[in-house]
């Protein structure tokens, strides 16, 4: 199984990234320093082409509420668009994991269309 993981290289992320490689999957560790940026959306579709599952555990770099706001209202978007493009994965048919509060979830799920 192919599962992208957003933040895979922070704190919770690598040790996500280490617990389902050690299961056996096929995993990317999609983050700025892997060249797969939520933000600007480069490397979003090559990291997600083939995917079946994707986890999100990206953070803000600014907490001031505004900022958290932006940041998960514009990753969301990308990588609900990156998830769009392809085919394997459909929003809502495979899993999707992730966001730690109730206000990034909504930020994601109306940057969805949801």
């Amino acid at each position: 199984m192919k599962i992208v993981v957003i933040g895979g290289t922070g704190l919770i992320g690598g040790k996500v990234v280490a617990k389902l490689k050690a299961q056996g999957h096929f995993v990317v560790a999609a983050a700025p320093a892997t060249g797969v940026n939520t933000i600007t959306g480069a490397g979003l579709a090559e990291a997600m082409a083939d995917t079946d599952v994707v986890v999100d555990l990206a953070n803000s770099p600014s907490f001031a509420d505004a900022d958290v706001l932006e940041f998960f209202e514009t990753s969301g978007r990308n990588v609900f668009a990156a998830e769009l493009e392809d085919d394997t994965l459909v929003p809502g048919d495979k899993a999707r994991l992730g966001s730690a509060s109730f206000d990034t979830w909504f930020a994601q799920r109306n940057a969805a269309g949801g």
